[in-house]
């Protein structure tokens, strides 16, 4: 792993824990933040056991071949604004991939990254509150690198992909990781040094979510209209067939072809 902590000047990764197996990079980070571990702390498995993905759901995590990466934040920021994290992460791993591997990523809302509307990655940010403010975030990073379509359950090889699948190649973990972890760093401090204006228009740049028919489940209600925007705060705004603009904070994004 020494590409990903070459860098003399990024803070993120300077602190790296490397594993062979992990139930989840997300639970073990979040159990050294407790215990105190630093700001910029990364945790990578080589396979997990009980990968997370959002809603409770599972991250298929096949040893060998895929990323599995926690980072450890600690930003000075309230809990409302948490959503900006995944945003960042998603804009900065989003640019990463593209840079490495010369394919057309996107981002769908709120947290997916894309290669023709099918999954490559994904992003899941857990934080811990003092208060209203955030005493640390967890985001949880999943690559699909060099999977073969045969790694992937067959309930979902129609909707998802991995790099060495898209180019008909493969490609090396660490370098992936050292840019994305460079991406992290310029981004977090574009956030907290510029505000989020410049984030949030970069996110607009590579979504693939934004003027498209879509379906939201939140819970057990679905509703479908148009993904117009997303605000201040990284909530999608849904146009919906009533003319009503519906703010959602999280949910299930179907893209309606």
């Amino acid at each position: 792993m020494d590409k990903v902590t070459e860098s003399a000047k990024r803070k993120t990764g300077r602190h790296l824990i490397s594993l062979a197996t992990v139930a989840s990079t997300n639970t073990f980070t979040m159990e050294l933040a407790d215990k105190g571990a630093a700001d910029g702390t990364v945790v990578i498995a080589d396979a997990q056991t009980r990968g997370k993905g959002r809603l409770g759901r599972t991250w298929i995590s096949p040893p060998g071949v895929n990323i599995y990466m926690s980072v450890l934040l600690r930003p000075v920021m309230l809990l409302k604004d948490g959503t900006l994290l995944t945003i960042m992460a998603a804009v900065a791993c989003c640019r990463a991939l593209r840079d490495a591997s010369g394919l057309p990523v996107a981002i769908r809302w709120p947290n997916d990254l894309m290669v023709a509307d099918k999954k490559i990655g994904g992003i899941l940010t857990e934080t811990k509150s003092r208060g209203k403010r955030i005493f640390f975030a967890v985001i949880g990073i999943g690559i699909n690198v060099n999977s073969a379509r045969e790694d992937f359950p067959p309930d979902v090889r129609e909707t998802a992909t991995s790099i060495k699948i898209e180019t008909e190649a493969e490609h090396p973990r660490p370098t992936l990781i050292a840019c994305m972890l460079d991406e992290i760093e310029l981004w977090y401090g574009i956030l907290f040094e510029r505000g989020r204006k410049p984030l949030l228009d970069e996110w607009r740049k590579l979504t693939s979510t934004l003027g498209r028919d879509v379906k939201v489940t939140v819970g057990k209600k679905t509703s479908a209209g148009v993904a117009e925007d997303i605000d201040d705060e990284g909530m999608l705004l849904l146009k919906l067939p009533t003319g009503r603009v519906m703010r959602i904070t999280a949910g299930d994004l179907m893209i309606l072809r």
